[in-house]
């Protein structure tokens, strides 16, 4: 299984924290943002950082491995 793990605003949009996805061979991050973004339409216009085992990430080919965690954030704003 991949963790899915969702923050700030992203998290308010698919209106949960955490989320399972069954993992296959071969599976990338690409593969986790389109399964996710058939659920959840217009969540991933408002992600900007990716984090997989919490390290971020840029490239969506990044193959997985069984027990990843893998998060997505939004732009986060403070004053």
């Amino acid at each position: 299984m991949i963790k899915v793990l969702f923050f700030g605003p992203v998290a308010d949009r698919v209106q949960m924290r955490e989320t399972q996805v069954e993992f296959t061979p071969g599976m990338t991050l690409h593969d986790i943002i389109a399964h996710l973004g058939m659920q959840y339409p217009g969540v991933f216009s408002i992600v900007s950082f990716f984090a997989v085992n919490q390290n971020q990430v840029h490239d969506k080919q990044m193959a997985l491995q069984d027990n990843d965690e893998v998060a997505f954030m939004a732009k986060f704003s403070g004053g």
